[in-house]
């Protein structure tokens, strides 16, 4: 994908990119890149953002259209998460060199890594952009600015038993998945109030239906618009697990040992809170407006890349592209919704 997209703008005649180094960090096949195009320096410089990379099944697309739709053959994902964005920025450069355009000093970012965690974003080094505000195109629906988010905390959780034959010395042995499954049960999980959210994602554990299981190793996440509410509720989960753990007795006298716990949690991204006031959102209310669009600001409850570059000082709003069903077979997005993308991004830089 980064290979097409440089050999697109660069044959439009945008300058060579800069890739960072950030690949070795992701282990993605490239670097973030940066197109930089000058622009009229007496004005507000600006950037745009999309991620390269897409979600499985992604192999082998193949795109139908029926009418101004664009849709996959149904066995895969189309992409339009985040080509859709991408193509939209492209369009617009086209536009801008054709015409002959005045255009504020740009920087069209290209993330990777971003389905598997946003790393590329966390690896990204602010210090390479000269914009300070900016916009990631990569929501779904029209007409759509997303203005918070929700920060998170990863959460990884082990539960350790003692291995046994289930079947000739069961008493020898400790139970992690039935641990696992008491505490889980226990714990707060689905929405919590309007502004939090907690999942247990994957659990992974046991090695036979005859060896009692040893190791449970259990991923989710807390979300929360409130910092406060995070920890807490972060804090209310770890200490289900430990009262589990507490809790636990050997009723036969015979376990060869006791159950042990490891919980670890990391901020996976942190929060977005932009206002009405900030210069991020005055300038695309005023673009929409020079072209008659509405728009509606709105809060979400997904992360995305404009987590990261809003916790290292870039202003930067969520616009939405047109795609619908993202991260399924279902996934469509419409040419006319591209289009008026594209008439916003030009709005934005050439107004």
């Amino acid at each position: 994908m980064a290979t097409l997209v440089t050999e697109l703008l660069c044959g439009l005649g945008a300058p060579p990119p800069f890739e960072d180094n950030s690949a070795a960090t992701t282990g993605s096949q490239c670097g973030n890149l940066i197109f930089r195009f000058e622009g009229d320096a007496d004005r507000e410089p600006l950037f745009f953002n999309c991620h390269l990379d897409t979600v499985e099944p992604g192999r082998g697309i193949r795109v139908l259209r029926q009418g101004d739709r664009f849709t996959s053959s149904g066995n895969t994902i189309l992409g339009s998460d985040d080509k859709a964005g991408i193509a939209a920025m492209i369009e617009a450069w086209r536009i801008i060199r054709e015409n002959n355009l005045s255009y504020a000093p740009l920087e069209f970012v290209f993330t990777t890594a971003e389905e598997t965690g946003l790393l590329g974003a966390k690896a990204f080094n602010p210090a390479h952009l000269r914009a300070k505000m900016g916009y990631a195109l990569d929501t779904s629906g029209f007409g759509r600015v997303i203005i918070g988010a929700p920060a998170s905390n990863r959460l990884s959780i082990t539960v350790k038993g003692v291995a046994a034959h289930a079947g000739l010395y069961p008493e020898k042995g400790i139970n992690a998945i039935v641990l696992a499954a008491k505490a889980l049960a226990a714990s707060p999980c689905g929405r919590i109030d309007e502004e939090t959210t907690v999942n247990f994602g994957t659990i992974r554990g046991g090695a036979a239906t005859n060896i009692v299981p040893e190791h449970v190793l259990i991923e989710g996440e807390v979300r929360s618009h409130s910092m406060e509410k995070l920890e807490r509720l972060t804090k209310e989960i770890e200490a289900v697990f430990r009262r589990v753990i507490a809790d636990w007795r050997d009723p036969s006298g015979q376990a060869k040992g006791a159950p042990e716990l490891y919980f670890q949690t990391e901020l996976d991204f942190p929060a977005m809170k932009l206002s009405r006031e900030d210069a991020v959102i005055r300038r695309i209310a005023a673009a929409a407006k020079s072209i008659g669009m509405d728009l509606s600001y709105e809060i979400a409850g997904g992360g995305s890349d404009a987590n990261i570059f809003n916790g290292c000082g870039l202003q930067t709003a969520i616009v939405a592209t047109g795609m619908t069903n993202v991260h399924t077979t279902a996934e469509e997005v419409s040419l006319e919704d591209m289009v008026e993308l594209t008439r916003l991004i030009l709005a934005l830089t050439t107004g």
